[in-house]
């Protein structure tokens, strides 16, 4: 079963911004673009990189370590789509960011 828990203040992930969290047992990647906030899992497929340190461009985030790229609203890679660096809910109540977990 699924739940909500807070992961962070909306203040602390400004517009442009990233930070890394850790949620139930996943360390998750959280992306304010624009006032909209998306989350992936925090390690890239492909070799271990931190997302959260990728740079954000239209929509998508670059692994900073080999430049991955992965759509930030399906988690999907861009050049193939078989590859997915996992998608998460994400909530915003009041001041709170709170992710899906199960």
């Amino acid at each position: 079963m699924s739940e909500f828990v807070r992961v962070a203040s909306v203040a602390e992930i400004p517009p442009g911004t990233s930070q890394e969290v850790v949620a139930g047992n996943r360390v998750v990647a959280i992306f304010n673009v624009d006032g909209e906030f998306h989350a992936l899992d925090g390690i890239c497929p492909h070799a271990g990189g931190p997302l959260a340190q990728g740079k954000v461009v239209g929509g998508v985030v670059a692994c900073p370590w080999h430049g991955w790229q992965y759509d930030l609203k399906t988690g999907r890679n861009c050049v193939n789509a078989n590859i997915n660096a996992g998608c998460h809910a994400v909530r915003i109540q009041g001041d709170d960011i709170l992710l899906e977990v199960s």
